[in-house]
């Protein structure tokens, strides 16, 4: 059973027509890579399935079962959740804040409450050793490469034991030794059976980690393909519209 399933998803925004009658699933540890030109409805599509809007047709299904989002938290909920480009790190903070930021362990006697560094710090370097990362829970999110910064925001992941993650340009403006370093991640993320949603225009790195992509253009599905069975010469037709469909 597929753990989502996107049937019929359409959305507009007044006249624009984002999103028409996509249909889109995905099995348990598999990465699908999302391609597109801008205003193709990549993003759009990402937001639908994480819950910041809700689509005006169509149907989404998690594990079977039909699901409908309202807000962000009800798609975490599910077992969603979201790398966004800008990563929405605190800089000024530690990894291991960071990884909890909202969801910080704590410890109290009677009505005293404070954090629990300690339990955090420890956390997170489980997750990161999970990751292979050589990312540390002590160290400022500021002094940290691309690619740390990137395990710190897929370590926030797997702390709700996620079933699908979203990826949105990952490997963008950082270094060819970090976009290695992250498409390693994705790659343990896939093992661990989770679902991976890639965002990206780098075409090396989609044909490198992804097992299918999926082609947006104008809002319309226009090829759904093992990434065995296409080629980057392809699904840059397909982008452009040289290719209409495949």
């Amino acid at each position: 059973m597929a753990v989502l399933e996107l049937q019929g998803i359409s959305k507009h925004f007044g006249a624009i027509q984002a999103l028409i009658d996509v249909d889109v699933g995905l099995e348990r540890g598999e990465v699908l890579g999302l391609m597109g030109d801008n205003g193709a409805g990549k993003s759009t599509l990402v937001k639908v399935i994480a819950g910041n809007f809700p689509p005006n047709g169509g149907e989404i299904r998690i594990d079977g079962e039909v699901a409908h989002f309202h807000r962000p938290v009800e798609a975490r909920e599910k077992g969603i959740e979201v790398v966004y480009q800008d990563l929405a790190l605190c800089n000024n903070l530690t990894a291991a804040a960071n990884v909890f930021l909202g969801r910080e362990i704590k410890r109290s006697i009677g009505p005293i409450r404070w954090l629990n560094h300690g339990a955090m710090y420890k956390r997170a370097g489980e997750l990161f050793g999970e990751l292979k990362s050589e990312t540390r829970p002590r160290h400022l999110v500021r002094q940290m490469s691309g690619g740390q910064r990137q395990a710190v925001a897929i370590a926030r992941t797997r702390l709700s034991n996620a079933k699908i993650v979203l990826m949105d340009e990952p490997t963008a403006a950082i270094s060819v030794r970090q976009v290695a370093e992250v498409l390693d991640l994705i790659r343990r993320l896939r093992d661990s059976g989770i679902a991976v949603v890639l965002i990206s225009h780098r075409m090396p790195d989609v044909f490198a980690v992804c097992d299918r992509v999926v082609v947006l253009r104008r809002g319309r599905k226009v090829a759904d393909k093992a990434i065995k069975a296409s080629s980057p010469e392809e699904v840059t037709g397909l982008i452009t519209g040289a290719i209409h469909v495949a």
